[in-house]
């Protein structure tokens, strides 16, 4: 029998050769019916197996992919060569992917999908602390992640939660550009995930309306089910690059027994 360690290491490390490929017709037809979620992946786990079949049903949904198998060589790459997004297992050899999540979001917001031990809640978490925008949990249908790829990627780009005519969204000192997917909090940059940006655009479409985190689930991060912890890490982190005391919130508050509102700042009001 042969062991995970023996396969080649053509099959993890480096662009994915051409025989796993798919029909250039079925590539270039999701590519050109699909553009905004077609990218460049760099797939980081340190199974072969795994980082193989990912690439392959990321390759038929027209993604260019590069495969590495650990932290530290997912760093070097993302420098070099800036993926669009990026798949990355939590278990890795040296640096783990919490590290790399982490250093990553020093100098990036990448979007970032996380694989996750089946039932590890603790590590999804975290894993979202760190700026993660998404996670699939082990064993998992290739299918489903190659789903979740594309969804973050169109939220990246932000062909999901538009704006009336794709105008700005303004509140106080916090404005943000729908087209140029970029923030500013008095007048300064505001780095944001793809997911902080569109929950954050969401609720500002919304002033004064309470969601419950099913809701928000569904609504922004376009899941019927799922964990809705996923929802309070993310108001959370918000909060942190929002408040000036994100303890005692003034636009992200919670409505007990609810979810989550958005309070608008009084006119002329600011952070501070």
């Amino acid at each position: 029998m042969t062991r995970r360690r023996d396969l080649p290491r053509r099959a993890y490390r480096g662009r994915v050769t051409s025989p796993a490929r798919p029909a250039p017709g079925r590539r270039n037809a999701t590519a050109a019916e699909h553009p905004e979620v077609v990218g460049r992946v760099l797939v980081v786990d340190d199974d072969p197996t795994v980082a193989e079949v990912v690439a392959r049903y990321l390759l038929r949904d027209g993604h260019d992919v590069e495969c590495v198998a650990d932290g530290r060589q997912a760093l070097r790459r993302a420098r070099e060569n800036p993926p669009d997004l990026v798949v990355l297992d939590l278990m890795l050899p040296g640096m783990d992917g919490l590290e790399v999540c982490r250093r990553l979001r020093e100098t990036t917001a990448v979007p970032v999908v996380m694989l996750t031990a089946l039932g590890a809640e603790a590590d999804r978490l975290v894993g979202l602390s760190m700026g993660a925008d998404d996670y699939v949990t082990k064993p998992f249908s290739p299918r489903e992640l190659a789903l979740r790829v594309r969804s973050v990627l169109r939220r990246a780009r932000g062909a999901v939660v538009p704006t009336a005519h794709g105008r700005p969204l303004r509140d106080g000192d916090l404005e943000l550009d729908p087209h140029a997917h970029s923030a500013t909090l008095a007048g300064a940059p505001l780095t944001l995930t793809a997911r902080e940006f569109d929950l954050l655009a969401f609720l500002l479409r919304h002033p004064g309306r309470a969601f419950t985190r099913e809701e928000l689930l569904d609504r922004v991060w376009g899941w019927s089910f799922g964990d809705s912890a996923t929802v309070t890490v993310h108001v959370r982190r918000l909060r942190e690059k929002l408040e000036p005391d994100p303890a005692a919130p003034r636009r992200l508050v919670t409505v007990w027994g609810v979810g989550y509102r958005y309070d608008p700042r009084p006119d002329g009001e600011e952070r501070g």
